[in-house]
């Protein structure tokens, strides 16, 4: 079977050299690379050795004309947002297939960071690999198909999930939801309400998104 081809902006290392980590970048429905490529200035302050990488999703977004989407939202029912994890999921790992060979990384060096959309491909995409990354930071997302985490996890890397309590997109709800889930799973999870903060990253969880990548790669 053939996959989608995928790609997007990058920053190299902020030290330059080798990248001895990878984070990848993972846009919302209806927006792009760019949209994330822009937090990567900010990470770099705790991994200057870090290389980033933020691929455009794989099909053009109907409702945006300048962005991308992972999958169409026109049914967003639990069915339908895990049919569509299911059908990208493949186009994401081997994007980060093809981008650990590049920088010569493995898996314990991968940090998925995911928006809206982007945090439930990340998700899904990240636990189902047969070998654990670094960690995953989730910020306004969902966890797809939390009946079945249990069947189909197969690794459990540390989590951090971001909301803003004020999401009018998706309901901090969401948030509760899918920490439950993990936590019955025994995963290591934690997360945080962003107060005031709608669909969007907010200043507290861009200061917690950092401590948490300096935590899980044991950075100073």
């Amino acid at each position: 079977m053939t996959v989608t081809q995928i790609d997007g902006p990058r920053q190299d290392p902020a030290h330059g050299g080798q990248a001895e980590q990878l984070v990848v970048l993972v846009h919302g429905y209806g927006a792009d690379g760019q949209d994330l490529i822009g937090l990567a200035p900010y990470f770099a302050q705790v991994l200057p050795q870090a290389a980033f990488v933020a691929p455009n999703g794989p099909e053009p977004c109907g409702m945006s004309p300048f962005g991308y989407q992972w999958f169409p939202i026109s049914q967003f029912d639990p069915g339908s947002r895990l049919a569509g994890v299911q059908s990208a999921a493949p186009i994401l790992d081997q994007f980060i297939d093809q981008e650990l060979e590049r920088h010569g990384l493995t898996e314990d060096e991968l940090l998925l960071v995911g928006f809206s959309q982007g945090t439930m491909m990340s998700l899904h995409t990240a636990l189902r690999r047969p070998r654990q990354i670094a960690g995953i930071l989730g910020y306004s997302g969902i966890l797809a198909g939390p009946e079945l985490l249990g069947a189909e996890a197969v690794s459990k890397p540390p989590i951090l999930l971001i909301h803003g309590d004020m999401d009018e997109m998706l309901p901090v709800q969401h948030l509760h939801e899918a920490v439950s889930a993990l936590g019955a799973a025994a995963f290591d999870v934690q997360w945080h309400v962003s107060p005031g903060a709608g669909h969007t990253i907010a200043q507290d969880g861009l200061d917690l998104g950092m401590q948490f990548l300096r935590r899980v790669f044991g950075s100073n």
